[in-house]
């Protein structure tokens, strides 16, 4: 059967072994490294889908567990999945769904058939299983979706952590078995460990015996330190299969991004750019700003003198402070629509520098200006 989704490796860089490459999918054909905007319910929050085009390289997540809950996953179908429900005409991706069960949901019960838990509104008693994950998936039509995991914390031990790992493995077995569309969706395996090394390599060997067409690293960037993270990174570059794509989850701060490259990352996805606008946060090459800062009242400067989007071309840093603190929606929709251009032009110049092989040299010059080795 050919395979919806594939990873072509192009060039790796010599100085670190990032891998620059592309990601042929049945919506498009996308270069890695990429970033990937998080569309939780079908919309990257303040933007309208002519406005993500232009912020996102066209590849875009949704989320199951939500969508399943509001407005439900059969509606969805019947408008042609979430590309039809919210019009867009790029790529998806659906996580499985499980990671809003853990971190939403206090009550919870792990079994064998799935995770037993409550709504995180209503207390609604709740399931959910590897089969319906899947199900849901196919119903919301994405690219790309995800296996049933379990997420366990960093730092579990080591019986639980096996018992954990080996479940998720059985999960990802029954998700396989469950997939209806196959030829038009991509089921991701996902690497679970935590900081384990030995069990993250026993991860990768079963999930490659089943053989997905892309691998997730999970259960990184949970509370553990970016040293523990990027350690577990630099292990796994060496096992995971180098012909399927690699895709980090929930990753997306700046320095994460470049680091996981040098560390052969293809895809990241992370709430937190359009998150941080909405809070008045702003990427700029120079460092994070806040919006609100007394200094910014009365500067006439652009949000960042060295990026060109829409906002930084058109409006001061006077401005943006004002409708911040004046709680406009405009401002939360100004700041999202430059942060989420920064990690775009971000993941193109590490592309460059990946095919120039110097992707070290230029992770030190950014790190210097944006301000991280202070």
């Amino acid at each position: 059967m050919k395979q919806p989704v594939t990873y072509e490796l192009i060039h790796e860089c010599k100085q670190t072994g990032a891998r620059y490459g592309i990601l042929h999918t049945p919506h498009g054909d996308f270069e890695t490294p990429i970033f990937m905007p998080v569309g939780t319910q079908a919309t990257v929050k303040t933007l309208i889908p002519s406005e993500i085009e232009e912020v996102s390289d066209g590849l875009i997540l949704g989320n199951t567990y939500h969508l399943w809950l509001q407005p439900g996953d059969e509606l969805i179908k019947n408008f042609g999945g979430i590309r039809g429900f919210m019009n867009w005409n790029g790529a998806l991706l659906t996580d499985s769904g499980v990671y809003q069960v853990f971190s939403l949901s206090k009550m919870r019960k792990i079994t064998e058939e799935g995770v037993e838990f409550r709504h995180h509104k209503s207390g609604e008693k709740l399931f959910l299983s590897p089969e319906k994950s899947i199900e849901i998936q196919n119903n919301l039509g994405a690219d790309i979706i995800m296996s049933f995991d379990e997420c366990p914390p960093f730092d579990s031990d080591e019986k639980y952590m096996k018992e954990s790992v080996d479940r998720t493995i059985r999960w990802a077995k029954r998700g396989k078995e469950a997939h209806k569309n196959p030829e038009t969706q991509a089921l991701f395996g996902i690497v679970q460990g935590g900081g384990n090394k030995e069990i993250r390599k026993y991860c990768v060997e079963e999930l490659t015996k089943i053989d997905f067409p892309g691998y997730s690293i999970g259960g990184l960037s949970v509370g553990e330190s970016k040293k523990d993270m990027y350690e577990m990174l630099a292990y796994l570059k060496d096992i995971m299969p180098k012909d399927k794509p690699r895709y980090l989850m929930g990753v997306g701060s700046p320095d994460d991004l470049v680091v996981g490259a040098m560390n052969g990352i293809d895809m990241y996805d992370c709430v937190l750019p359009t998150r941080n606008a909405r809070h008045g946060s702003a990427f700029t090459h120079n460092g994070k700003i806040q919006i609100k800062n007394l200094e910014l009242k009365y500067s006439k400067e652009p949000l960042d003198s060295e990026c060109d989007c829409y906002v930084c071309k058109n409006f001061t840093r006077a401005y943006l402070n004002h409708l911040v603190k004046a709680d406009e929606i405009l401002g939360m929709r100004l700041i999202t629509y430059h942060n989420l251009y920064f990690l775009k032009t971000l993941m193109r110049d590490i592309r460059e520098a990946i095919k120039q092989d110097r992707l070290l040299d230029f992770k030190n010059e950014f790190f210097k200006k944006f301000g991280y080795t202070k």
